[in-house]
């Protein structure tokens, strides 16, 4: 059975009202998505890296975040590297971008992309 739980429900990693909005606007532009998948892959310039694509399905063990509308699917072993983490959308002069906020990273790349534990 999936998880289906809301951002602000007992769990380890949340998405923030800004992303929410965000992802919801995408899914709402490609009818045929259902969520945002975010997967972490070894590689990176820091060790491990953040992967976000959209999903036109979720499996039984991702952990489903929704907020503002939209959906996020994480799959079990990345959540071990995101424990405790906000998923966050900024629009700032450096432009518009997903970002994870993880405390478990040592370290980060300029980029936000990459991270090390």
């Amino acid at each position: 059975m999936t998880a289906v739980r809301d951002a602000m429900a007992e769990n380890n990693v949340s998405v923030s009202p800004a992303a929410g909005k965000r992802v919801a606007k995408i899914l709402a532009s490609e009818p045929e998505m259902v969520a945002l998948r975010i997967s972490v892959e070894g590689g990176g310039c820091s060790g491990f890296s953040y992967k976000f694509d959209l999903a036109d399905a979720v499996q039984d063990d991702d952990l489903i975040l929704e907020r503002e509308g939209g959906k996020v699917a994480i799959d079990p072993i990345s959540l071990m590297y995101m424990d405790g983490s906000v998923v966050d959308f900024v629009d700032d002069l450096m432009g518009q971008s997903f970002q994870i906020k993880n405390p478990n990273a040592t370290a980060r790349c300029g980029c936000g992309t990459s991270f090390s534990m």
